[in-house]
């Protein structure tokens, strides 16, 4: 004997209503493999962000970072983080990145952040 019940039902809603969804919830769908694997993944990039923190804390200079934190915690422009530093705007890029020197890239905190994490077993990109 066929289901009676279907399988989905429609609703009428005002686009008032609609609006008070997060845009996610009105078209996504995780199965719960899926819903397993993100929290892995946001699990993952906690604990490395939380060993990256760490590293910049240890292993940097205090203008380094400083540099990295408003540039890249709370999301300044290189701009920004001269003035709140009071140095040059030229100077903020080569704390961050390094400088280019015979062809190779010298210095900068990206650099020691990356060289450390390898050292201890963790791949950044």
């Amino acid at each position: 004997m066929p289901n009676s019940f279907p399988r989905f039902r429609e609703f009428l809603l005002d686009n008032n209503e609609l609006d008070k969804f997060p845009y996610e919830c009105l078209f996504s769908y995780q199965s719960p493999e899926e819903k397993q694997k993100q929290l892995q993944r946001e699990s993952e990039r906690k604990q490395i962000l939380h060993f990256v923190l760490d590293v910049i804390e240890s292993e940097l200079t205090q203008m380094q970072r400083d540099c990295i934190k408003l540039y890249f915690l709370q999301e300044k422009t290189q701009t920004e983080v001269a003035e709140i530093l009071g140095i040059s705007r030229r100077v903020v890029s080569p704390h961050i990145y390094g400088i280019r020197r015979d062809g190779k890239r010298v210095g900068g905190a990206i650099k020691k952040i990356k060289k450390v994490c390898k050292k201890r077993g963790i791949c950044i990109k």
